[in-house]
């Protein structure tokens, strides 16, 4: 065989792509990449299809945290069919490492627990770097007010550190695009409309605060969540709350053993819900899981509020 000539080489080193090492924030830390991670793992559904919506998924060597609580749908069936579950519920610091994984994906109760054994700190000395998704900040520390800004902030975080920036960037772009165009066509009220999200649970109801991505997709479809100055993510309340506060729209997450359909039925055969102006008139919007967090599908699901708010 010849040999390339010496021309070619200098060709192909100056055509050669380098990685000069990045650094991004996360939460109250930064971290710096020396080279791409080449052996990742994402937790939960919505963070690992912002891994595959960047072409990540070579770069992977499994997920965890789908199957314990969710069921995926055929869009992520395919997206991860090459790739194993490593753990159906939160994965043991054991998982990782016994993956021989470079780096986790996570968030505060995506995946981590404050104090629990699977953390940045734990799972440094063992060579795994952790980026922590943008929305669960507020578990360990102050952040602002949710908004559409933390998903884009995460798909431009993991483009730097897997050396995807470029592609990271049209694809946020193309997003802002996408909204900025529908909120400038869709009929909206004259006020904001008072919105509740319930996620589960009947002797209290777990939802979405001030720092919870719904909150902001609400706002977008020009709503208002009616827990806007609950200072939490997502988090429990009381029923008494959201009777006296009177949501005329109630969202419901569709995830898990009790179906969206049950959840609906509890809300429209407890009399203590009679008075609930949505209960009352019927109005309810099912959002996936996989749409009420952060994530890619966060613009078709704030598409499917407003058609919801505003149907005529």
């Amino acid at each position: 065989m010849k040999a390339p000539s010496l021309a070619l080489l200098g060709l192909a080193f100056v055509a050669a792509p380098s990685f000069a090492g990045t650094t991004v924030e996360s939460c109250n830390r930064s971290v710096t990449f020396d080279a791409p991670p080449k052996a990742a793992i994402s937790n939960d559904v919505n963070l690992t299809e912002m891994m595959l919506v960047l072409g990540l998924a070579d770069r992977m060597v499994g997920y965890t945290g789908i199957s314990g609580w969710k069921t995926l749908d055929e869009e992520m069936r395919a997206g991860v069919s090459e790739l194993p579950e490593l753990s159906e519920k939160y994965p043991t610091k054991e998982v990782i490492i016994g993956a021989d994984a470079d780096f986790f994906f996570a968030g505060w109760n995506y995946g981590m627990k404050v104090g629990g054994e699977v953390t940045p700190e734990t799972l440094e000395p063992f060579g795994v770097k952790v980026y922590e998704l943008t929305e669960s900040c507020i578990h360990i520390g102050p952040k602002n007010k949710v908004s559409m800004q933390d998903m884009y902030n995460d798909l431009l975080n993991l483009g730097r550190i897997f050396d995807v920036e470029d592609k990271a960037q049209a694809l946020v772009e193309s997003y802002k695009a996408e909204l900025a165009t529908f909120e400038a066509t869709v009929s909206k009220g004259e006020t904001p409309l008072r919105v509740f999200v319930y996620d589960s649970g009947e002797d209290a109801p777990f939802t979405a605060g001030r720092y919870a991505m719904p909150t902001a997709m609400i706002e977008a479809a020009g709503g208002v969540n009616i827990m806007d100055d609950f200072e939490k993510s997502w988090a429990t309340v009381n029923w008494e709350a959201v009777v006296e506060r009177d949501p005329e729209l109630i969202v419901i997450v569709n995830y898990g053993d009790v179906t969206a359909e049950q959840k609906i039925d509890f809300l429209k055969s407890n009399p203590a819900f009679a008075d609930i102006d949505a209960v009352r008139n019927d109005r309810f919007v099912v959002l996936e899981y996989v749409e009420a967090t952060p994530g890619p599908r966060n613009i078709k699901a704030i598409k499917k509020l407003a058609a919801g708010f505003w149907p005529n």
